[in-house]
């Protein structure tokens, strides 16, 4: 079970050294932002991300923001709906842990 501190760490902006840098895209700095952009991301760019040999979001949540457990979640997700539905579920518990 996750934390209130812990809600509002997975929340919170990384470092600008640490951000989330979208092939041909925006620069990503929270978990939020990350929700917001997925449906803009062309195909191909997701692909680029997210295939057989890698899975960067899930890379970048686990390494960066923190958040075990969504790192895992996303990793079973091969298509952006299913990680955007993984990444919005998420971001709305821990916005209602956080308070």
């Amino acid at each position: 079970m996750v934390t209130k501190d812990e809600a509002r760490k997975y929340l919170s902006d990384c470092n600008p050294e640490q951000c989330f840098w979208v092939n041909n895209g925006p620069i990503l700095k929270n978990m939020e932002e990350f929700a917001n952009v997925l449906p803009e991301l062309s195909d191909d760019v997701f692909s680029h991300h997210v295939n057989s040999e890698k899975n960067d979001f899930s890379s970048w949540i686990r390494d960066v923001i923190g958040d075990s457990k969504l790192a895992k979640d996303l990793l079973g997700s091969k298509s952006k709906e299913s990680a955007l539905k993984k990444i919005r579920s998420r971001v709305n518990s821990l916005k209602k842990k956080a308070g």
